[in-house]
């Protein structure tokens, strides 16, 4: 039996040292204190670019104000013309309630025309109304000549 006892001290002291001689069954540790280190190196320079970013975004915001809030009535503006298409789009969808829009509109015009179009005095009210609401609007007071 001395040569199996000779044996196994052999093979042991030629393993290569990064293999483990656990017995079956016993936990090995989760990580090494190097893959931690390795870790803290990698997430530190996020962590201090995440703690600067509240800094970075409002010294980009206050630069760029005008430029952005441009940029975003233009977003606003393509937007809200792309819902009153589709809005359109579904009304006329709606059996009877196109031609009945056009019958309103054609109503109105009527009116309109016979209320401020066919006779003068009338015209020149809507021309003195025309230029009150354009004062109002731009705040200014005209003088009568």
């Amino acid at each position: 039996m001395e040569p199996n006892v000779q044996a196994s001290q052999t093979e042991t002291a030629q393993q290569p040292a990064g293999l483990k001689n656990d017995p079956s069954g016993a936990i090995s540790p989760a990580s090494s204190p190097a893959a931690g280190q390795e870790w803290q190196e990698w997430l530190e320079p996020v962590s201090e670019f995440l703690a600067k970013l509240p800094d970075y975004l409002g010294k980009f915001f206050s630069d760029y104000q005008q430029p952005l809030i441009t940029v975003g009535l233009i977003i606003a503006g393509i937007i809200t013309v792309k819902l009153t298409l589709a809005l359109l789009s579904a009304i006329n969808d709606v059996p009877l309630l196109a031609p009945v829009f056009e019958l309103v509109g054609i109503a109105y015009t009527a009116w309109f025309v016979y209320r401020y179009l066919l006779q003068s005095k009338t015209r020149s009210e809507l021309v003195q109304e025309f230029h009150n609401l354009k004062a109002e609007v731009l705040g200014r007071t005209e003088s009568k000549s």
